[in-house]
């Protein structure tokens, strides 16, 4: 139990400026302290004297949202060596639900350790943390691009005749090609002359975004390779898909088992027996980044992979829907990842 490991529990509701803080005595649960410091390096450090002056022997930290307001609260407290717990938000129901206050939410949070809830380490900074961010803006690029093509086939479909006899057909990298070739003309009709501009502009756009995403790729294909080179040695599993694979494992020890990885995946099995029908769900919660990961590594070992061509026509000749032949492949695949990142990847 946590009371014959800590003494000193401090809860912690986190926000953009403040940070609400509340210290309880780990075995009578008794509130020691209870205040409000900015979210600074200041703050930070302020709070950890309170807990030092305040609590006691072993302490424990319980913070909401170690990876948004509280990141900053939580590596320096790792720097400091102290035991950090991440606690879910609570949420918000009924007419009851809207009644709270940061010192209620900061003692909720610290009661939760109390209570026994299974809570997770905040994960790791470091190059995980590096990978995390170059994924979030490589994904914003991609997207980008990909608005930039439809705006492009969509300026095709109404553009005049003879533009649009000339760009008919192309896709991809040879429409953006043809459109940053587009210049203006003497003596063109303002609405022929209006949609070369756009198309121009927009296939600008379009190819600045594919050359940033292109640079974010080889830095996290880089940084994936330092971490876990074996990764990109399983088939199907490319640059991107380990980068995620490593950011939602961050380091090891932080989940308890392959089943934990498989939950946070959304691949566990969930039951949807009724009458004599025995048969599994798919799960839509857990981290979607991950889950679309084992998805996209499943889609290219169906098609290239032998083993798994043949493990797919054994379930589905034994009844299963195609569906759950892949969901029961998704936990498979996680069981084989997470062992393997436990066995093979660092994290600094």
């Amino acid at each position: 139990m946590l009371t014959e490991r800590a003494d000193t529990v401090i809860g912690v509701d986190t926000h953009a400026e403040r940070h609400a803080f509340c210290l309880l005595d780990a075995r009578s649960g008794l509130v020691l302290a209870a205040c409000e410091l900015p979210a600074t390096r200041a703050g930070y450090r302020e709070a950890l004297r309170l807990a030092r002056r305040r609590g006691q022997g072993r302490r424990v930290w319980s913070l909401e949202g170690t990876g948004c307001y509280g990141a900053g609260l939580a590596r320096l407290l790792a720097q400091k060596g102290e035991r950090v717990l991440e606690v879910e938000r609570p949420r918000r129901r009924g007419r009851d639900g809207r009644l709270k206050s940061d010192a209620l939410d900061a003692e909720r949070a610290a009661r939760a350790v109390l209570a026994g809830d299974r809570l997770a380490s905040p994960r790791r900074g470091g190059e995980r943390e590096a990978l995390r961010v170059l994924l979030a803006v490589r994904e914003q690029e991609v997207g980008v691009r990909r608005g930039g093509l439809n705006e492009l086939r969509a300026l095709v479909v109404t553009a005049p005749e003879q533009l649009r006899e000339r760009l008919r057909g192309m896709r991809g990298d040879a429409l953006v090609a043809a459109c940053l070739r587009l210049r203006r003309q003497a003596g063109a009709e303002p609405a022929a002359a209006a949609c070369r501009l756009a198309l121009r502009s927009c296939a600008e756009r379009v190819a600045q975004a594919s050359a940033r995403a292109g640079e974010l790729e080889r830095e996290i294909a880089a940084l994936v390779r330092a971490l876990c080179p074996q990764l990109l040695a399983e088939p199907g599993v490319g640059p991107i898909s380990a980068g995620y694979l490593l950011v939602a494992w961050s380091h090891k020890g932080r989940l308890r088992s392959e089943a934990a990885f498989a939950r946070l995946a959304g691949v566990a099995p969930i039951p949807a027996s009724t009458g004599k029908t025995i048969r599994h769900r798919l799960d839509r919660g857990g981290d979607r980044k991950l889950n679309r990961a084992l998805h996209t590594i499943l889609l290219s070992r169906r098609r290239t992979d032998t083993d798994t061509i043949a493990y797919l026509k054994r379930r589905v000749s034994e009844g299963k829907s195609e569906r759950e032949a892949l969901r029961c492949l998704k936990r498979y695949l996680a069981r084989s990842l997470y062992r393997l990142l436990e066995r093979c990847a660092t994290t600094a």
